[in-house]
């Protein structure tokens, strides 16, 4: 029988605390610093940050609490951004299901989509909803320039959280089975066998 599956707690705890000073920051300092004239938004490049290193559900899960927090502390339509960023937690949590990427150059490419989602989606839902959000030249223009700022932000974003949750994330086994394939087929290589002694040819004796 297989053994039951336990929670990993300081797993749980990191991405709690993670969350918590994210969002926090996010709220207090970020918001108020401005490049190209728009902000830097941390929230979609963590969520997808915790999705590629750690899984689908626990990006997932980041990405509705995350969310369900900037919700409640800017005051606005409460779920949109939960919603928003569990897609996204859940998308990059399925590509590292699903394809495994070993690049960490990876992580510009999905912070840029992680943005793009959350940014397009939340004006999306907004202009459904009925919102006072005008369509015009300037959300484009606010959409576009914070995908770019936050594909800068991406690599040393994902850097960061994988240092802060790496040594509590569970082992892969697919990466295991892959080490051991590989040592397996090194000690079988022809290659790396040691090679036989070449016999010394005598010369004839002059008579």
């Amino acid at each position: 029988m297989n053994a039951p599956p336990t929670i990993n707690v300081s797993l749980i705890v990191r991405l709690v605390l993670l969350g918590l000073v994210a969002v926090i920051v996010q709220t207090t300092a970020i918001s108020q610093i401005s490049l190209l004239g728009v902000s830097a938004d941390l929230t979609p490049l963590i969520v997808a940050s915790v999705g590629l290193l750690a899984g689908s559900i626990p990006g997932a899960i980041m990405g509705f609490g995350m969310g369900l927090f900037v919700d409640t502390a800017l005051v606005q339509t409460l779920g949109v951004s939960s919603l928003l960023l569990t897609l996204v937690g859940y998308g990059a949590g399925r590509l590292l299901e699903v394809r495994d990427p070993s690049n960490t150059l990876v992580a510009i490419a999905v912070g840029a989509a992680a943005t793009a989602v959350s940014q397009i989606g939340f004006a999306l839902i907004q202009f459904l909803l009925g919102v006072d959000a005008p369509v015009s030249f300037l959300l484009v223009r606010e959409i576009l320039f914070t995908i770019a700022v936050n594909t800068v932000l991406a690599l040393p974003v994902y850097v960061l959280v994988r240092r802060v949750v790496a040594s509590a994330l569970p082992e892969d086994p697919r990466r295991r089975r892959a080490r051991r394939a590989s040592s397996v087929a090194g000690g079988l290589s022809p290659l790396s066998q040691p090679k036989a002694p070449r016999r010394r040819r005598r010369g004839l004796r002059a008579t």
